[in-house]
């Protein structure tokens, strides 16, 4: 397996820190998997993933979004995304490394994984290029906050414009990360909602690209994504053949414990799409692919991957 590291630019000129896993010259390429990490860490941490793919000949890209991992340039960009329609602009990020990766492989299906955060970018991704892509798989999404989401997104544009939209905002991370670890029993961090791997958490924890506050405006660029993405015309915008595999953990307070990745799954299908399937995970928390039971994950996202590809091929 060979990974190399590389940057690209982006519309409005940030320069965005990528990474590609390859596998050796002598094993047979079947697709491409492009990343989507989540809030508050950074590619890297998929990178064990990435080589199990990587092993059975997929080629893997994935990027440090705005604001996350060494796409930080400067300490102010820490949590940052733009200073206008920043989850957009994300969005557009991800669909320029998409580009990247087809001119390297025109002939191979790509495919878009996305997780927490990621998995919000991925979901506009699809209602606005998801004729370009073979398939998607959703991990550890959230569903429609409604009234809730409202609230938070007005709280979240009063705090921008009173300490800045670059200024960290400890009171809006404490309602998204705060609000999830009390729903875990007993935590012995901050970070316990992540996955029931005490090493992971304690890496997490331990890592100084992860676990950061962001910014006031990084929150509402996303309470303003998360809102948008479930709007019943935008999810009619995604293509209704796009194969999509929504997974979480049932034991995951992001997805509401599993109540909330069936309402996104059955929105999915109530609006015409024909290939959307679902799979909760007993006893797994938010980072499926860090659980316990992370092999089961990856196998049947290796299962599904086949099966779609089958009828790529066709």
């Amino acid at each position: 397996m060979i990974r190399s590291q590389f940057t690209f630019q982006t519309s409005d000129g940030v320069q965005i820190n990528s990474y590609l896993w390859q596998p050796n010259k002598q094993t047979e390429l079947v697709g491409m998997i492009q990343l989507a990490h989540g809030m508050a860490e950074h590619i890297l941490r998929y990178n064990d993933f990435s080589c199990f793919l990587v092993s059975h000949g997929f080629v893997v890209y994935g990027n440090d979004h705005r604001g996350h991992g060494r796409s930080i340039t400067a300490p102010d960009d820490r949590g940052y995304f733009a200073d206008e329609n920043g989850f957009e602009l994300v969005v557009d990020d991800m669909y320029r490394l998409s580009a990247i990766a087809k001119n390297e492989h025109p002939d191979l299906p790509l495919f878009l994984f996305g997780h927490s955060m990621g998995s919000f970018l991925t979901r506009r991704y699809i209602a606005k290029y998801g004729d370009k892509i073979a398939g998607a798989i959703i991990c550890g999404t959230g569903g429609d906050q409604g009234i809730i989401g409202a609230i938070g997104l007005m709280l979240a544009k009063i705090e921008k414009k009173r300490i800045g939209a670059r200024t960290p905002s400890p009171l809006l991370d404490k309602l998204t990360f705060g609000r999830y670890n009390k729903l875990i029993d007993n935590p012995r961090t901050a970070f316990d909602f992540l996955t029931h791997n005490e090493a992971v958490v304690d890496a997490y924890v331990e890592d100084e690209l992860c676990g950061f506050v962001a910014s006031a405006g990084f929150f509402v660029d996303l309470i303003g994504g998360i809102e948008l993405i479930h709007r019943e015309d935008q999810v009619a915008r995604v293509p209704k053949h796009l194969p999509l595999f929504i997974i979480a953990g049932d034991e995951d307070p992001v997805g509401d414990f599993g109540k909330a990745i069936k309402k996104v799954y059955e929105q999915y299908r109530n609006s015409g799409m024909q290939h959307v399937s679902m799979q909760l995970y007993k006893g797994a928390r938010h980072e499926i692919l860090n659980e316990t039971n992370k092999t089961d994950v990856y196998e049947d996202i290796l299962y599904w991957l086949r099966h779609i590809m089958k009828g790529v091929e066709k």
